[in-house]
């Protein structure tokens, strides 16, 4: 398993931290884009701007409430890895939550760096879901979803790498776990979630570009693993028990962003992060 993997790595490496249950009342950061913020589940959490869809029933928050931390989400729908290392618009850099005495960092993002979310509303256009905000405004016809270049996944692995090295700096006593996305795309489509073959396998592709660059950038700055990608694997919008919005028959706008965990997703990825943080009986 990845996540034991990264842990050793971790270990071997100075200034890791890989150490007991955090005691209740240490402070955790949380980082990163939609996926980490809760996509604008109901309730949504009055604490950070309207735009950034922060839910009260993100991951981040779920944890915290459940192990009795004191949290600051600066997560935001929208981000890449540029808006958690410097300012974006009226926000402050999102690694200002970061602080000495921090003790938890958990970080999703990467996604928005590879236009992850343009291929899924891509692939769905081309499947009928015709809406106008999925279609080419200059040419009214379905953009083509298409596979991230290598130069960008290079470039997304060596930003996800500063990005957790600085982390490091700040907070030399943190654990620091990087959230991979859940999955989206399965091997077959379904009413919840149409996609043809062929965009599925493109939707696949940039999902496991993602992941690859984030376990190499992991790796190379010591930061921890947590294999939601895996973990979710027979959780798409396809599935029995999905942990995912498609963008298709049932899908409930009301109930958060197509494409994105849903409140099933963020509690099984608190639940998984508790059990990485050795918390399981908290």
């Amino acid at each position: 398993m990845r996540v034991a993997a990264l842990a050793l790595a971790c270990g071997l490496l100075a200034g890791c931290a890989t150490s007991a249950p955090l005691a209740p009342g240490a402070h955790y950061a949380a980082l990163g884009s939609s996926f980490a913020a809760g996509a604008g589940i109901p309730p949504l959490a009055t604490d950070r701007p309207e735009r950034c869809g922060a839910s009260q029933v993100s991951y981040a928050r779920l944890l915290a409430d459940r192990l009795g931390l004191d949290l600051t989400d600066a997560s935001c729908g929208g981000a890449t890895t540029a808006h958690v290392l410097g300012p974006w618009n009226e926000l402050p850099p999102q690694i200002e939550a970061v602080r000495l005495d921090t003790r938890l960092v958990t970080i999703t993002i990467g996604g928005n760096d590879l236009a992850y979310m343009g291929v899924m509303f891509a692939a769905s256009c081309h499947a009928g879901m015709r809406d106008t905000r999925l279609v080419d405004p200059a040419t009214g016809e379905c953009r083509e979803p298409v596979l991230p270049e290598p130069a960008r996944v290079q470039a997304l692995e060596d930003d996800l790498a500063r990005l957790l090295s600085e982390i490091r700096v700040r907070a030399p006593r943190a654990r620091v776990v990087l959230v991979q996305y859940v999955a989206l795309a399965g091997d077959s489509d379904c009413a919840a979630a149409p996609l043809s073959p062929e965009h599925a396998a493109i939707a696949q592709g940039v999902a496991a570009a993602l992941a690859e660059a984030s376990e190499r950038a992991a790796e190379r700055a010591g930061a921890e693993v947590l294999a939601m990608d895996e973990f979710s694997a027979n959780h798409t919008p396809c599935d029995p028990e999905p942990w995912a919005h498609g963008l298709g028959d049932g899908f409930d706008p009301a109930q958060g962003a197509p494409w994105h965990p849903s409140r099933e997703g963020h509690a099984a990825i608190a639940q998984e992060l508790a059990r990485l943080l050795n918390a399981d009986e908290v």
